[in-house]
């Protein structure tokens, strides 16, 4: 595993559960909006995901990919276009799992100007790029999706009792 960003000073970790229903409450403020889209445009890999889920909420058929490649494990590096989109950006819906420095959102959105651009979870340095998000978390907070951990039963002590013992010292 390749050494830790040391911009990430905290690990968010979002289980399937807590990603649908994220996903799902963002379908929700989506349709509050009204705008009739023809089109998911999912940012590859991260909003496969919550664009698959956004899809079936809101009926949704047609789904394209773009595609910026920036992450590596807990780093990001230069981007690079790997598949652009074409056509009208008009009434297209762009959905990504997250914005965190804002350098993908600003490539996809030079693309398609026109777009809708929606996130499940947004950082603060990328936040003014969106249009809709449903979670802000800190810049320097990893999340951890589900799709990059596995489950598995692990006992950790209440935050409570860390403190106490913190307090002994």
């Amino acid at each position: 595993m390749q050494e830790t960003d040391s911009r990430y000073k905290k690990t968010y970790p979002v289980s399937w559960s807590q990603f649908h229903n994220d996903c799902r409450a963002l379908a929700w403020r989506l349709l509050e909006i009204g705008t009739d889209w023809e089109r998911i445009i999912a940012i590859a890999r991260g909003g496969l995901v919550p664009a698959a889920i956004i899809a079936r909420e809101l009926d949704i058929h047609f789904i394209d990919t773009v595609c910026v490649s920036s992450y590596t494990v807990r780093s990001q590096g230069e981007s690079k276009v790997l598949k652009n989109v074409l056509g009208d950006s008009k009434r297209s819906l762009i959905i990504d799992d997250l914005v965190d420095t804002g350098k993908t959102a600003r490539i996809v959105r030079e693309m398609l100007p026109e777009s809708h651009f929606a996130t499940v979870y947004a950082k603060p340095d990328g936040r003014p790029l969106t249009d809709t998000y449903i979670t802000e978390v800190s810049q320097e907070t990893w999340i951890l999706f589900p799709w990059d951990s596995e489950p598995q039963y692990l006992y950790i002590d209440p935050i409570a009792d860390l403190s106490r013992i913190r307090e002994k010292r």
